[in-house]
Protein backbone atom coordinates (compact mmCIF):
# COMPACT_ATOMS: atom_id res chain seq x y z
CA UNK A 1 0.00 0.00 0.00
CA UNK A 2 2.97 2.32 0.63
CA UNK A 3 3.95 1.77 -3.01
CA UNK A 4 0.52 2.95 -4.13
CA UNK A 5 0.80 6.13 -2.08
CA UNK A 6 4.32 6.93 -3.32
CA UNK A 7 3.31 6.34 -6.94
CA UNK A 8 0.22 8.54 -6.63
CA UNK A 9 2.34 11.25 -5.02
CA UNK A 10 4.76 11.10 -7.95
CA UNK A 11 2.23 11.25 -10.76
CA UNK A 12 -0.20 13.72 -9.15
CA UNK A 13 0.22 17.50 -9.50
CA UNK A 14 -0.16 19.93 -6.62
CA UNK A 15 -3.68 20.86 -7.70
CA UNK A 16 -4.69 17.22 -8.03
CA UNK A 17 -3.23 16.50 -4.61
CA UNK A 18 -5.37 19.24 -3.09
CA UNK A 19 -8.44 17.83 -4.83
CA UNK A 20 -7.58 14.36 -3.61
CA UNK A 21 -7.23 15.67 -0.05
CA UNK A 22 -10.73 17.12 -0.23
CA UNK A 23 -11.99 13.74 -1.48
CA UNK A 24 -10.26 11.76 1.27
CA UNK A 25 -12.77 9.30 2.74
CA UNK A 26 -13.98 9.61 6.29
CA UNK A 27 -11.87 7.72 8.78
CA UNK A 28 -13.25 4.87 10.80
CA UNK A 29 -15.81 2.37 9.61
CA UNK A 30 -17.97 4.38 7.22
CA UNK A 31 -16.05 3.16 4.15
CA UNK A 32 -16.43 -0.41 5.41
CA UNK A 33 -20.20 0.10 5.72
CA UNK A 34 -20.41 1.14 2.06
CA UNK A 35 -18.11 -1.63 0.86
CA UNK A 36 -19.88 -4.32 2.88
CA UNK A 37 -23.36 -3.17 1.87
CA UNK A 38 -22.44 -3.44 -1.82
CA UNK A 39 -20.90 -6.88 -1.28
CA UNK A 40 -23.91 -7.95 0.79
CA UNK A 41 -26.28 -7.02 -2.01
CA UNK A 42 -24.41 -9.12 -4.57
CA UNK A 43 -23.94 -12.18 -2.35
CA UNK A 44 -27.50 -11.92 -1.03
CA UNK A 45 -28.89 -12.38 -4.51
CA UNK A 46 -26.96 -15.61 -4.96
CA UNK A 47 -29.44 -17.31 -2.61
CA UNK A 48 -32.40 -14.96 -2.17
CA UNK A 49 -34.33 -16.52 -5.06
CA UNK A 50 -33.96 -20.13 -3.82
CA UNK A 51 -37.03 -20.24 -1.61
CA UNK A 52 -38.92 -17.98 -4.02
CA UNK A 53 -38.25 -20.19 -7.08
CA UNK A 54 -41.61 -22.01 -7.24
CA UNK A 55 -43.59 -18.78 -6.98
CA UNK A 56 -41.38 -16.89 -9.44
CA UNK A 57 -41.29 -19.54 -12.16
CA UNK A 58 -45.07 -19.98 -11.97
CA UNK A 59 -45.67 -16.23 -12.21
CA UNK A 60 -43.60 -15.80 -15.39
CA UNK A 61 -44.55 -19.11 -17.02
CA UNK A 62 -41.30 -21.07 -16.68
CA UNK A 63 -41.17 -24.85 -16.33
CA UNK A 64 -39.35 -26.55 -13.45
CA UNK A 65 -36.29 -27.01 -15.68
CA UNK A 66 -36.49 -23.44 -16.96
CA UNK A 67 -36.94 -22.14 -13.44
CA UNK A 68 -33.48 -23.36 -12.45
CA UNK A 69 -32.05 -20.79 -14.85
CA UNK A 70 -33.34 -18.05 -12.56
CA UNK A 71 -30.44 -19.08 -10.31
CA UNK A 72 -28.00 -20.18 -13.01
CA UNK A 73 -28.33 -17.04 -15.18
CA UNK A 74 -27.16 -14.98 -12.21
CA UNK A 75 -24.31 -17.19 -11.05
CA UNK A 76 -22.88 -17.77 -14.53
CA UNK A 77 -22.86 -14.08 -15.47
CA UNK A 78 -21.40 -13.31 -12.05
CA UNK A 79 -18.55 -15.82 -12.25
CA UNK A 80 -17.87 -15.29 -15.94
CA UNK A 81 -17.29 -11.53 -15.77
CA UNK A 82 -15.46 -11.18 -12.46
CA UNK A 83 -12.00 -11.16 -14.06
CA UNK A 84 -13.10 -8.50 -16.55
CA UNK A 85 -14.49 -6.49 -13.65
CA UNK A 86 -11.20 -6.76 -11.82
CA UNK A 87 -9.18 -5.36 -14.70
CA UNK A 88 -11.74 -2.61 -15.26
CA UNK A 89 -11.32 -1.66 -11.59
CA UNK A 90 -7.56 -1.41 -12.17
CA UNK A 91 -8.04 0.62 -15.36
CA UNK A 92 -10.84 3.00 -14.31
CA UNK A 93 -10.48 3.11 -10.53
CA UNK A 94 -12.30 0.91 -8.04
CA UNK A 95 -14.77 3.55 -6.86
CA UNK A 96 -16.02 4.19 -10.39
CA UNK A 97 -16.58 0.51 -11.16
CA UNK A 98 -18.22 -0.07 -7.77
CA UNK A 99 -20.77 2.70 -8.30
CA UNK A 100 -21.40 1.68 -11.92
CA UNK A 101 -21.99 -1.91 -10.79
CA UNK A 102 -24.35 -0.84 -8.00
CA UNK A 103 -26.42 1.35 -10.33
CA UNK A 104 -26.64 -1.43 -12.94
CA UNK A 105 -27.62 -3.90 -10.24
CA UNK A 106 -30.40 -1.63 -8.96
CA UNK A 107 -31.85 -1.10 -12.44
CA UNK A 108 -31.74 -4.82 -13.26
CA UNK A 109 -33.38 -5.64 -9.92
CA UNK A 110 -36.23 -3.23 -10.62
CA UNK A 111 -36.73 -4.78 -14.06
CA UNK A 112 -36.61 -8.30 -12.60
CA UNK A 113 -39.23 -7.48 -9.99
CA UNK A 114 -41.52 -6.11 -12.69
CA UNK A 115 -40.99 -9.09 -15.04
CA UNK A 116 -44.08 -10.64 -16.64
CA UNK A 117 -42.38 -13.20 -18.89
CA UNK A 118 -39.68 -15.81 -18.42
CA UNK A 119 -37.16 -14.26 -20.85
CA UNK A 120 -37.59 -10.87 -19.18
CA UNK A 121 -36.81 -12.28 -15.73
CA UNK A 122 -33.87 -14.38 -16.97
CA UNK A 123 -32.39 -11.38 -18.79
CA UNK A 124 -32.72 -9.25 -15.66
CA UNK A 125 -31.00 -11.94 -13.59
CA UNK A 126 -28.13 -12.15 -16.08
CA UNK A 127 -27.67 -8.35 -15.99
CA UNK A 128 -27.75 -8.52 -12.18
CA UNK A 129 -24.95 -11.09 -12.30
CA UNK A 130 -22.88 -8.99 -14.70
CA UNK A 131 -23.34 -5.89 -12.51
CA UNK A 132 -22.46 -7.91 -9.42
CA UNK A 133 -19.20 -8.96 -11.07
CA UNK A 134 -18.15 -5.32 -11.48
CA UNK A 135 -19.10 -4.16 -8.00
CA UNK A 136 -17.66 -7.21 -6.19
CA UNK A 137 -14.37 -6.87 -8.08
CA UNK A 138 -14.14 -3.37 -6.64
CA UNK A 139 -15.11 -4.04 -3.01
CA UNK A 140 -12.02 -6.04 -2.08
CA UNK A 141 -9.70 -3.68 -3.96
CA UNK A 142 -11.15 -0.76 -1.97
CA UNK A 143 -10.90 -2.77 1.24
CA UNK A 144 -7.12 -3.17 0.98
CA UNK A 145 -6.72 0.44 -0.19
CA UNK A 146 -8.65 2.05 2.67
CA UNK A 147 -7.44 -0.18 5.52
CA UNK A 148 -3.67 -0.47 5.32
CA UNK A 149 -2.50 -1.37 8.84
CA UNK A 150 -2.32 -5.07 9.65
CA UNK A 151 -4.52 -4.89 12.74
CA UNK A 152 -6.96 -2.44 11.15
CA UNK A 153 -7.20 -4.52 7.99
CA UNK A 154 -7.60 -7.74 9.95
CA UNK A 155 -10.57 -6.27 11.82
CA UNK A 156 -12.07 -4.85 8.60
CA UNK A 157 -11.65 -8.14 6.73
CA UNK A 158 -13.25 -10.00 9.65
CA UNK A 159 -16.33 -7.79 9.57
CA UNK A 160 -16.45 -7.87 5.78
CA UNK A 161 -16.20 -11.68 5.76
CA UNK A 162 -18.85 -11.98 8.46
CA UNK A 163 -21.25 -9.97 6.31
CA UNK A 164 -20.27 -12.05 3.31
CA UNK A 165 -20.77 -15.36 5.12
CA UNK A 166 -24.08 -14.26 6.60
CA UNK A 167 -25.42 -12.95 3.30
CA UNK A 168 -25.98 -16.38 1.75
CA UNK A 169 -28.12 -17.69 4.59
CA UNK A 170 -29.71 -14.29 5.18
CA UNK A 171 -30.87 -14.38 1.57
CA UNK A 172 -32.71 -17.60 2.32
CA UNK A 173 -34.32 -16.10 5.42
CA UNK A 174 -35.39 -12.93 3.61
CA UNK A 175 -36.62 -14.98 0.67
CA UNK A 176 -38.89 -16.95 2.97
CA UNK A 177 -40.21 -13.86 4.74
CA UNK A 178 -40.76 -11.78 1.61
CA UNK A 179 -42.30 -14.62 -0.40
CA UNK A 180 -44.65 -15.62 2.40
CA UNK A 181 -45.69 -12.13 3.54
CA UNK A 182 -45.48 -10.03 0.37
CA UNK A 183 -44.42 -11.49 -2.99
CA UNK A 184 -41.38 -13.06 -4.61
CA UNK A 185 -40.99 -9.77 -6.51
CA UNK A 186 -39.85 -8.05 -3.31
CA UNK A 187 -36.81 -10.32 -3.33
CA UNK A 188 -35.75 -8.21 -6.31
CA UNK A 189 -37.09 -4.83 -5.20
CA UNK A 190 -35.14 -5.09 -1.93
CA UNK A 191 -31.92 -4.48 -3.86
CA UNK A 192 -33.12 -1.07 -5.03
CA UNK A 193 -33.30 0.10 -1.42
CA UNK A 194 -29.95 -1.51 -0.49
CA UNK A 195 -28.22 0.13 -3.45
CA UNK A 196 -29.02 3.60 -2.12
CA UNK A 197 -26.46 3.12 0.68
CA UNK A 198 -23.61 2.86 -1.81
CA UNK A 199 -25.02 5.31 -4.36
CA UNK A 200 -25.44 8.07 -1.78
CA UNK A 201 -22.55 7.29 0.56
CA UNK A 202 -19.93 5.98 -1.88
CA UNK A 203 -18.90 9.33 -3.45
CA UNK A 204 -18.62 10.85 0.03
CA UNK A 205 -16.53 8.33 1.95
CA UNK A 206 -14.71 6.11 -0.58
CA UNK A 207 -11.35 7.21 -2.02
CA UNK A 208 -11.30 8.23 -5.66
CA UNK A 209 -8.48 5.80 -6.53
CA UNK A 210 -6.57 6.66 -9.67
CA UNK A 211 -7.07 4.34 -12.62
CA UNK A 212 -4.29 3.00 -14.80
CA UNK A 213 -5.16 3.85 -18.39
CA UNK A 214 -2.27 1.77 -19.72
CA UNK A 215 -4.13 -1.40 -18.70
CA UNK A 216 -6.08 -2.90 -21.59
CA UNK A 217 -8.93 -5.41 -21.38
CA UNK A 218 -8.11 -8.64 -23.22
CA UNK A 219 -11.53 -9.54 -24.67
CA UNK A 220 -10.52 -12.94 -26.16
CA UNK A 221 -9.29 -13.99 -22.71
CA UNK A 222 -12.56 -12.79 -21.21
CA UNK A 223 -14.54 -14.89 -23.69
CA UNK A 224 -12.42 -17.98 -23.01
CA UNK A 225 -12.71 -17.62 -19.22
CA UNK A 226 -16.46 -16.97 -19.29
CA UNK A 227 -17.15 -19.77 -21.77
CA UNK A 228 -15.01 -22.24 -19.83
CA UNK A 229 -16.66 -21.56 -16.49
CA UNK A 230 -20.16 -21.55 -17.99
CA UNK A 231 -19.55 -24.86 -19.78
CA UNK A 232 -18.17 -26.45 -16.61
CA UNK A 233 -21.12 -25.43 -14.44
CA UNK A 234 -23.62 -26.34 -17.16
CA UNK A 235 -22.06 -29.77 -17.66
CA UNK A 236 -22.05 -30.55 -13.94
CA UNK A 237 -25.68 -29.47 -13.64
CA UNK A 238 -26.88 -31.30 -16.76
CA UNK A 239 -25.50 -34.59 -15.45
CA UNK A 240 -28.38 -34.68 -12.94
CA UNK A 241 -30.93 -35.24 -15.72
CA UNK A 242 -28.85 -36.61 -18.60
CA UNK A 243 -26.33 -38.79 -16.75
CA UNK A 244 -22.56 -38.50 -16.58
CA UNK A 245 -22.05 -40.50 -19.78
CA UNK A 246 -24.30 -38.38 -22.00
CA UNK A 247 -22.70 -36.66 -24.94
CA UNK A 248 -23.94 -33.27 -23.83
CA UNK A 249 -22.37 -33.59 -20.38
CA UNK A 250 -19.06 -35.00 -21.63
CA UNK A 251 -18.91 -32.40 -24.40
CA UNK A 252 -19.60 -29.52 -22.00
CA UNK A 253 -16.97 -30.58 -19.49
CA UNK A 254 -14.41 -31.32 -22.24
CA UNK A 255 -15.15 -27.95 -23.83
CA UNK A 256 -14.66 -26.29 -20.45
CA UNK A 257 -11.26 -27.91 -20.02
CA UNK A 258 -10.17 -26.79 -23.50
CA UNK A 259 -11.43 -23.21 -23.04
CA UNK A 260 -9.86 -22.80 -19.59
CA UNK A 261 -6.56 -24.31 -20.78
CA UNK A 262 -6.56 -21.88 -23.72
CA UNK A 263 -7.28 -19.03 -21.29
CA UNK A 264 -4.29 -19.93 -19.10
CA UNK A 265 -2.05 -20.30 -22.18
CA UNK A 266 -3.10 -16.89 -23.45
CA UNK A 267 -2.09 -15.23 -20.18
CA UNK A 268 1.56 -16.24 -20.70
CA UNK A 269 3.65 -13.51 -22.29
CA UNK A 270 0.81 -11.05 -22.84
CA UNK A 271 1.53 -7.43 -21.83
CA UNK A 272 -2.08 -6.80 -20.77
CA UNK A 273 -3.21 -10.02 -19.19
CA UNK A 274 -6.74 -10.39 -17.87
CA UNK A 275 -5.35 -12.43 -14.97
CA UNK A 276 -1.58 -12.00 -14.63
CA UNK A 277 -0.24 -15.43 -13.73
CA UNK A 278 1.98 -13.86 -11.08
CA UNK A 279 -1.23 -13.24 -9.11
CA UNK A 280 -1.98 -16.96 -8.78
CA UNK A 281 1.55 -18.36 -9.04
CA UNK A 282 2.35 -17.02 -5.58
CA UNK A 283 2.04 -20.11 -3.38
CA UNK A 284 0.11 -18.33 -0.63
CA UNK A 285 -2.43 -16.77 -2.97
CA UNK A 286 -2.75 -20.01 -4.94
CA UNK A 287 -3.40 -22.04 -1.80
CA UNK A 288 -5.89 -19.49 -0.48
CA UNK A 289 -7.77 -19.40 -3.81
CA UNK A 290 -8.05 -23.21 -3.78
CA UNK A 291 -9.36 -23.08 -0.22
CA UNK A 292 -11.94 -20.43 -1.20
CA UNK A 293 -13.25 -22.56 -4.07
CA UNK A 294 -13.66 -25.67 -1.94
CA UNK A 295 -15.04 -23.87 1.11
CA UNK A 296 -17.73 -22.17 -0.97
CA UNK A 297 -18.46 -25.40 -2.82
CA UNK A 298 -19.40 -27.12 0.41
CA UNK A 299 -21.21 -24.17 1.99
CA UNK A 300 -23.35 -23.29 -1.01
CA UNK A 301 -24.07 -26.92 -1.76
CA UNK A 302 -25.12 -27.52 1.86
CA UNK A 303 -27.50 -24.54 1.88
CA UNK A 304 -29.10 -25.68 -1.37
CA UNK A 305 -29.48 -29.29 -0.22
CA UNK A 306 -30.95 -28.24 3.14
CA UNK A 307 -33.38 -25.91 1.40
CA UNK A 308 -34.70 -28.85 -0.63
CA UNK A 309 -34.64 -31.22 2.37
CA UNK A 310 -36.65 -28.83 4.53
CA UNK A 311 -39.22 -27.93 1.86
CA UNK A 312 -39.66 -31.15 -0.10
CA UNK A 313 -39.02 -33.80 2.55
CA UNK A 314 -40.01 -32.27 5.89
CA UNK A 315 -42.62 -29.96 4.29
CA UNK A 316 -41.49 -26.71 5.88
CA UNK A 317 -43.04 -23.49 4.60
CA UNK A 318 -40.89 -20.90 2.82
CA UNK A 319 -40.75 -18.75 5.95
CA UNK A 320 -39.92 -21.64 8.27
CA UNK A 321 -37.20 -22.85 5.91
CA UNK A 322 -35.53 -19.45 5.88
CA UNK A 323 -35.63 -19.17 9.66
CA UNK A 324 -34.29 -22.72 10.05
CA UNK A 325 -31.10 -21.68 8.22
CA UNK A 326 -30.55 -18.55 10.31
CA UNK A 327 -28.15 -20.34 12.74
CA UNK A 328 -25.72 -20.69 9.83
CA UNK A 329 -25.63 -16.92 9.42
CA UNK A 330 -25.14 -16.41 13.16
CA UNK A 331 -22.36 -19.01 13.31
CA UNK A 332 -20.64 -17.43 10.32
CA UNK A 333 -20.75 -13.98 11.90
CA UNK A 334 -19.32 -15.30 15.18
CA UNK A 335 -16.51 -17.15 13.44
CA UNK A 336 -15.53 -14.28 11.12
CA UNK A 337 -15.98 -11.23 13.33
CA UNK A 338 -15.09 -12.57 16.78
CA UNK A 339 -12.98 -15.71 16.59
CA UNK A 340 -10.85 -15.35 13.42
CA UNK A 341 -9.47 -11.82 14.09
CA UNK A 342 -8.34 -12.78 17.61
CA UNK A 343 -6.74 -16.07 16.65
CA UNK A 344 -5.21 -14.49 13.55
CA UNK A 345 -2.95 -12.34 15.72
CA UNK A 346 -1.17 -15.42 17.07
CA UNK A 347 -1.77 -18.28 14.64
CA UNK A 348 -0.41 -18.58 11.10
CA UNK A 349 -3.04 -18.39 8.32
CA UNK A 350 -2.51 -22.00 7.20
CA UNK A 351 -3.69 -23.39 10.53
CA UNK A 352 -6.74 -21.14 10.67
CA UNK A 353 -7.62 -22.10 7.09
CA UNK A 354 -7.18 -25.79 7.94
CA UNK A 355 -9.26 -25.43 11.11
CA UNK A 356 -12.05 -23.72 9.17
CA UNK A 357 -12.08 -26.42 6.50
CA UNK A 358 -12.08 -29.27 9.02
CA UNK A 359 -14.82 -27.61 11.05
CA UNK A 360 -16.92 -27.18 7.89
CA UNK A 361 -16.44 -30.87 7.12
CA UNK A 362 -17.55 -31.65 10.67
CA UNK A 363 -20.66 -29.58 10.02
CA UNK A 364 -21.54 -31.71 7.01
CA UNK A 365 -20.97 -34.96 8.90
CA UNK A 366 -24.33 -35.01 10.76
CA UNK A 367 -26.16 -34.57 7.46
CA UNK A 368 -24.83 -37.92 6.23
CA UNK A 369 -27.55 -39.41 8.47
CA UNK A 370 -30.43 -37.55 6.78
CA UNK A 371 -33.70 -39.50 6.45
CA UNK A 372 -37.32 -38.45 5.91
CA UNK A 373 -37.76 -38.66 9.70
CA UNK A 374 -34.80 -36.39 10.49
CA UNK A 375 -35.92 -33.58 12.73
CA UNK A 376 -34.49 -30.09 12.84
CA UNK A 377 -33.15 -30.65 16.35
CA UNK A 378 -30.47 -31.74 16.90
CA UNK A 379 -29.28 -32.93 13.47
CA UNK A 380 -29.86 -30.01 11.11
CA UNK A 381 -29.46 -27.34 13.77
CA UNK A 382 -26.05 -28.69 14.80
CA UNK A 383 -24.93 -28.94 11.17
CA UNK A 384 -25.85 -25.33 10.36
CA UNK A 385 -24.14 -23.92 13.46
CA UNK A 386 -20.91 -25.91 13.01
CA UNK A 387 -20.76 -25.24 9.27
CA UNK A 388 -21.36 -21.54 9.87
CA UNK A 389 -18.58 -21.23 12.45
CA UNK A 390 -16.19 -23.19 10.22
CA UNK A 391 -16.95 -20.97 7.22
CA UNK A 392 -16.55 -17.84 9.34
CA UNK A 393 -13.30 -19.01 10.92
CA UNK A 394 -11.61 -19.94 7.65
CA UNK A 395 -12.98 -17.09 5.53
CA UNK A 396 -10.91 -14.12 6.80
CA UNK A 397 -7.47 -15.82 6.55
CA UNK A 398 -8.42 -17.19 3.10
CA UNK A 399 -9.38 -13.71 1.90
CA UNK A 400 -6.44 -11.92 3.51
CA UNK A 401 -3.95 -14.43 2.14
CA UNK A 402 -5.45 -14.22 -1.35
CA UNK A 403 -4.86 -10.44 -1.32
CA UNK A 404 -1.46 -10.27 0.42
CA UNK A 405 1.63 -8.67 -1.18
CA UNK A 406 -0.15 -7.74 -4.43
CA UNK A 407 1.58 -5.33 -6.83
CA UNK A 408 -0.16 -1.91 -7.13
CA UNK A 409 -1.41 -2.58 -10.66
CA UNK A 410 -2.77 -6.00 -9.77
CA UNK A 411 -5.07 -5.21 -6.84
CA UNK A 412 -8.21 -5.38 -8.98
CA UNK A 413 -7.08 -8.60 -10.66
CA UNK A 414 -6.26 -10.22 -7.31
CA UNK A 415 -9.59 -9.12 -5.84
CA UNK A 416 -11.37 -10.47 -8.92
CA UNK A 417 -9.48 -13.76 -8.63
CA UNK A 418 -10.63 -14.23 -5.03
CA UNK A 419 -14.20 -13.28 -5.96
CA UNK A 420 -14.10 -15.68 -8.92
CA UNK A 421 -12.91 -18.43 -6.59
CA UNK A 422 -15.84 -17.68 -4.27
CA UNK A 423 -18.44 -17.62 -7.02
CA UNK A 424 -16.99 -20.53 -8.99
CA UNK A 425 -17.00 -22.63 -5.84
CA UNK A 426 -20.63 -21.66 -5.19
CA UNK A 427 -21.70 -22.45 -8.76
CA UNK A 428 -19.85 -25.77 -8.83
CA UNK A 429 -21.16 -26.67 -5.37
CA UNK A 430 -24.78 -26.10 -6.38
CA UNK A 431 -24.42 -28.03 -9.64
CA UNK A 432 -22.16 -30.85 -8.42
CA UNK A 433 -23.86 -31.69 -5.12
CA UNK A 434 -27.31 -31.45 -6.71
CA UNK A 435 -26.19 -33.83 -9.43
CA UNK A 436 -24.67 -36.25 -6.90
CA UNK A 437 -27.92 -36.14 -4.92
CA UNK A 438 -30.05 -36.79 -8.01
CA UNK A 439 -27.80 -39.64 -9.16
CA UNK A 440 -27.84 -41.29 -5.72
CA UNK A 441 -31.63 -40.93 -5.52
CA UNK A 442 -32.11 -42.66 -8.88
CA UNK A 443 -29.70 -45.45 -7.94
CA UNK A 444 -31.48 -45.98 -4.60
CA UNK A 445 -34.87 -46.34 -6.28
CA UNK A 446 -33.43 -48.83 -8.76
CA UNK A 447 -31.81 -50.92 -6.03
CA UNK A 448 -34.68 -50.86 -3.52
CA UNK A 449 -37.99 -51.99 -4.96
CA UNK A 450 -40.90 -50.38 -3.18
CA UNK A 451 -38.83 -47.55 -1.67
CA UNK A 452 -40.72 -44.28 -1.36
CA UNK A 453 -39.66 -41.18 -3.23
CA UNK A 454 -39.07 -39.30 0.03
CA UNK A 455 -36.77 -42.02 1.37
CA UNK A 456 -34.77 -42.06 -1.86
CA UNK A 457 -34.58 -38.27 -1.97
CA UNK A 458 -33.30 -38.00 1.60
CA UNK A 459 -30.76 -40.74 0.84
CA UNK A 460 -29.55 -38.74 -2.16
CA UNK A 461 -29.09 -35.65 -0.03
CA UNK A 462 -27.16 -37.65 2.57
CA UNK A 463 -24.82 -39.03 -0.11
CA UNK A 464 -24.21 -35.51 -1.45
CA UNK A 465 -23.25 -34.34 2.04
CA UNK A 466 -20.80 -37.23 2.40
CA UNK A 467 -19.15 -36.21 -0.88
CA UNK A 468 -19.03 -32.58 0.24
CA UNK A 469 -17.28 -33.51 3.50
CA UNK A 470 -14.80 -35.72 1.65
CA UNK A 471 -13.94 -33.01 -0.87
CA UNK A 472 -13.28 -30.59 1.98
CA UNK A 473 -10.93 -32.94 3.79
CA UNK A 474 -8.97 -33.77 0.64
CA UNK A 475 -8.64 -30.09 -0.36
CA UNK A 476 -7.36 -29.12 3.07
CA UNK A 477 -4.07 -30.93 2.35
CA UNK A 478 -2.76 -28.80 -0.57
CA UNK A 479 -4.10 -25.62 1.05
CA UNK A 480 -2.07 -26.28 4.20
CA UNK A 481 1.02 -27.25 2.21
CA UNK A 482 0.93 -24.21 -0.09
CA UNK A 483 0.09 -21.46 2.41
CA UNK A 484 3.18 -20.65 4.47
CA UNK A 485 2.63 -16.99 5.44
CA UNK A 486 3.40 -16.19 9.05
CA UNK A 487 1.11 -14.72 11.68
CA UNK A 488 1.59 -10.92 12.16
CA UNK A 489 3.83 -9.89 15.02
CA UNK A 490 2.68 -7.56 17.75
CA UNK A 491 4.19 -4.71 15.84
CA UNK A 492 1.95 -5.36 12.87
CA UNK A 493 4.58 -6.91 10.60
CA UNK A 494 4.78 -10.50 9.48
CA UNK A 495 7.14 -12.74 11.35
Amino acid sequence: MHLIRREEATITSTTQAADAERQTPAHGWWPLLIISSAQLMAVLDTTIMFVALPSAQHAVGLSAVGGQWIITAYTLAFAGLLLVGGRLADRLGARRTLLAGVIGFALASAAGGASVTGPMLLTARAVQGASAAFLVSSTKSLLVTVYTGDEERSRAVGIFTAANAAAGATGLVLSGILTSELSWRWCMYLNVALSLVAIIGGPRVLPATAGRREIRIDLPSAVLASTGMAALVYGLGAAASDGWASGQVVGSIAGAVVALAAFVTRQVGKPNRLLPLRVIRDRNRGGALLALIVNNLSTFGMLLILTYQLQTVTRYSALRTGLALLPFAIGGAIGAALIAPRLGKRIAPRWLIAAGIFLSAAGLAPLIALTPASGYFPLIFAATVIEGIGTGLGGPPMLQTSLRAVLPGDTGAAAAASSTANQLGSSIGAALLSTIAATATTAYLAAHAGATALTATAHGYAVAMAWGAGILLIAAIPAVILVNAKAPSHGGKER
